[in-house]
């Protein structure tokens, strides 16, 4: 049986087509069949309560010089497609959010989301590693100077970031002389007026920051090593980092053990959780990266195991 899947995404004609995951699930879901949709934020609104958006028909092609095609738009109920990708990149703000919104009330009308609307909102990428304070490292979520400041005397090799920020965006290492620390806390907290991430300095962070790719609670084999330049301390490719692809240890498919059944529970289909040393550190929720890097590295066919669990889903509802 043929699908429909819409996706929303970031602008199509900008990203990167040697590395964009959004595009590989794309191609994977055409392999399979699914018609597909193209959706900007900017295109999803409710009328009467009734979730809408201007859709284009799409196709994509393994062409890195023409890697897609839109028909014309039309307006269409969101809640009459079979499944819905939510693919935008963080910043996670308010317009995101009311997005959530309009996707929960297409959940309602029919059609499956991945990830669930609900869990987008719920599980900051941040926040939602501290659910599993037997895989993480030493963290703090607070404003407040002082604790911020007493986790560093504590710990004395930090790392600060803001609960929202991406690609290694805002991070600020800080060493035991403690150079610096009251700027990057003013700075990171807004002079106190925001939350932030204190997490202790994980220095296997020279050796890679493994991105783990988790498709319907199970984990795929490998995972993709961001190691860090020379001087850095963020492995993040958008900061410089290279990717190695490796499989994955006994600690990380315990880590992935851990997490797995939540994941499950919250319906949250493709998830990527980020692993330095023996610790979790982030649960990427919204777009997680890496699957053309694995995929060309050990032939994994991320996205064709994804589109195999949403086509199991929809079975079941029908």
């Amino acid at each position: 049986m043929n699908y429909s899947l819409g996706v929303v995404m970031d602008p199509i004609a900008q990203i990167n087509f040697k590395k964009d995951t959004t595009l590989a699930l794309l191609q994977a879901a055409q392999d399979c069949g699914f018609q597909l949709f193209y959706f900007e934020q900017s295109h999803l609104y409710l009328e009467n309560g009734r979730a809408t958006g201007r859709g284009c028909p799409m196709q994509v092609f393994d062409d890195e010089n023409r890697w897609f095609s839109l028909d014309e738009s039309r307006e269409m109920p969101l809640g009459d497609l079979d499944v819905i990708l939510m693919r935008v990149d963080p910043p996670f703000d308010n317009e995101y959010v009311y997005s959530t919104y309009i996707l929960e009330a297409a959940e309602r009308e029919g059609a499956t989301v991945v990830n669930k609307p609900q869990a987008l909102r719920d599980c900051n990428e941040k926040i939602f590693a501290t659910s599993f304070p037997q895989c993480c490292p030493p963290v703090l979520v607070s404003r407040d100077m002082a604790k911020l400041r007493e986790f560093h005397r504590t710990h004395q090799d930090v790392i600060y970031k803001p609960l929202d920020g991406m690609g290694g965006a805002g991070i600020f290492h800080c060493k035991p002389d403690g150079a610096n620390l009251g700027a990057i806390l003013e700075m990171l907290t807004d002079h106190g007026r925001q939350q932030i991430m204190a997490q202790r300095y994980i220095p296997e962070i020279k050796d890679g920051d493994k991105r783990i790719l988790v498709v319907n609670g199970e984990a795929i084999p490998y995972c993709l090593a961001r190691i860090p330049e020379a001087g850095e301390t963020r492995g993040n490719l958008a900061a410089g980092g290279r990717g190695e692809a490796r499989p994955l240890t006994d600690r990380d498919r315990w880590i992935v053990e851990q997490v797995a059944p939540t994941l499950k529970e919250k319906g949250l289909l493709f998830v990527g959780l980020d692993v330095i040393g023996d610790y979790l550190t982030e649960i990427n929720v919204t777009s997680p990266t890496c699957v053309r890097e694995i995929d060309a590295a050990y032939n994994t066919d991320i996205g064709a195991r994804l589109m195999s669990g949403i086509t199991h889903l929809l079975a079941q509802k029908r």
